[in-house]
């Protein structure tokens, strides 16, 4: 599941703007590859991993050789100074000094080849090996964590424009049912069948309604404009997967545990900035430790050399720092702080998961449950407004109850769309905290109750 959101990631919009060309038509898994195709944040992530990936393979060649080549113009004064020795004596019935000075400027080329071999490093190399491979699983866990927080924010959207939709559905309806009761409620106090009083109840209820149905309209215009930039897509978007809930329970919390706690992209996160951690504490180990190299070197210039370079040299050396202006001990008690710090990150995360898990999944159930026991009340609203009706229109009842009816079934028909909004949002935060949410179209494919 998770390599399957890795892979999928490696491979501006208002309600006017739909005026510029057709609305993209999108189903729910569509417009998940869209979004993952065309955002900004995980190009971003993208980038990131393919940074560090570059830098892990350069550390693959750390044991290989280093050869450098040094070629320097010199302008140099040398001066030799020798000894007569047993000739001395010689040399002074002679005239001369007990020792010869010899002193000569010149210039010269060096160009010098030389080659050093890593043999041990007190675990240098590994610890640093280690340390790149661990910061590429972590970017891979952070492009998972983005790539799953957008499709959270995508439902959150897509789902939020089809609430919008069906808000506004049922705003136009009620405001028609009131505009309609309004007329008729004008007509019969022109029979005086009604008081004035009755009429203007009728006409204050449907200037609500126009008011809340102007602000539905602000409010699809809105989550349209959400929709449309997180999908860059200009026309707008048209979404295909409509309001449903499945009305068969969910499997139990445990089902959903188990695989977060085995794949959750935020645990893989901590997991790998605790492996970065402990190689860093390797790595100030093996700075403690005396290191062996072998190295070689060759003259190319030998005529114009330097009386004290070889014309080649070849050896074994061994370096270790006796004294450092920065406390070593401290440093590898500072490493190891820093990676009992990343355990306990990963220990608080296994926890918020935990609660997360157990969280999400009672609040889906809870939607679940409530949308089903909605059916009953939607369907006593429906009734009550058409007996309020009839009873109206035969002096039976008051335009207060005809308006109460309408409003209430209005109520009814948003309080289900509601319910069916906050079943998919709190299964999809169910998804998200289990690391699952690859898995969300799957579950909206077998849900059986669909908002029309």
């Amino acid at each position: 599941m998770r390599p399957a959101l890795v892979a999928l990631a490696l491979g501006w919009a208002t309600a006017g703007s739909a005026q510029e060309g057709a609305p993209v038509t999108l189903d729910f898994r569509a417009a998940q590859q869209r979004l993952v195709e065309r955002s900004d944040a995980v190009e971003a992530q993208n980038a990131h991993l393919r940074s560090l990936s570059a830098q892990e393979a350069a550390t693959r060649t750390l044991r290989r050789p280093d050869v450098d080549v040094d070629i320097q113009l010199l302008d140099y004064q040398k001066t030799l100074i020798l000894p007569l020795g047993s000739f001395t004596a010689a040399a002074a019935s002679l005239g001369l000094p007990d020792r010869l000075r010899f002193q000569t400027e010149r210039s010269s080329t060096r160009p010098i080849a030389t080659a050093t071999l890593p043999i041990y490093t007190g675990g240098q190399i590994p610890a640093t090996q280690a340390g790149a491979r661990a910061q590429v699983a972590q970017a891979k866990a952070d492009l998972a964590l983005t790539v799953e927080g957008q499709l959270l924010q995508l439902t959150q959207a897509y789902f939020g424009q089809q609430l919008a939709e069906r808000a506004l559905a049922v705003r136009r309806d009620v405001l028609t049912g009131l505009e309609r009761h309004a007329s008729d409620a004008a007509k019969l106090e022109q029979e005086r069948f009604i008081s004035r009083a009755q009429r203007l109840q009728a006409e204050v209820a449907r200037d609500d309604a126009a008011r809340e149905y102007e602000k539905a309209i602000s409010d699809l215009a809105s989550a349209n404009a959400v929709l449309a930039g997180l999908l860059r897509a200009p026309s707008g978007v048209r979404p295909a997967s409509p309001l449903a809930v499945n009305s068969a329970p969910l499997p139990p919390r445990d089902t959903y545990l188990a695989g977060a706690l085995e794949a959750h992209p935020q645990l893989e996160r901590f997991r790998a900035i605790e492996d970065q951690a402990q190689a860093g504490l390797d790595l100030q180990r093996a700075k403690t430790r005396p290191t062996v190299y072998g190295f070689a070197q060759y003259n190319f210039d030998r005529e114009e050399s330097l009386l004290t370079d070889p014309d080649w040299s070849v050896g074994v050396g061994v370096k270790y720092k006796l004294l450092s202006g920065l406390g070593r001990r401290e440093m590898v008690e500072a490493a190891r702080e820093t990676r009992n710090q990343a355990q306990a990150g990963r220990r608080e995360a296994e926890t918020q998961i935990l609660i997360g898990v157990t969280k999400f999944h009672n609040e889906a159930e809870a939607a679940r449950r409530r949308f089903l026991l909605l059916d009953s009340s939607l369907a006593s609203a429906e009734e009550n407004l058409r007996l309020q009706t009839l009873s109206y229109h035969e002096q039976q009842a008051t335009s207060l109850d005809v308006i109460d009816a309408e409003l209430g079934l209005g109520k009814a028909r948003l309080q289900r769309a509601q319910a069916a909004n906050d079943y998919i949002q709190a299964l999809a935060q169910l998804l998200n905290a289990s690391g699952r949410m690859n898995e969300l179209p799957d579950y909206l494919a077998r849900a059986d109750r669909v908002i029309p």
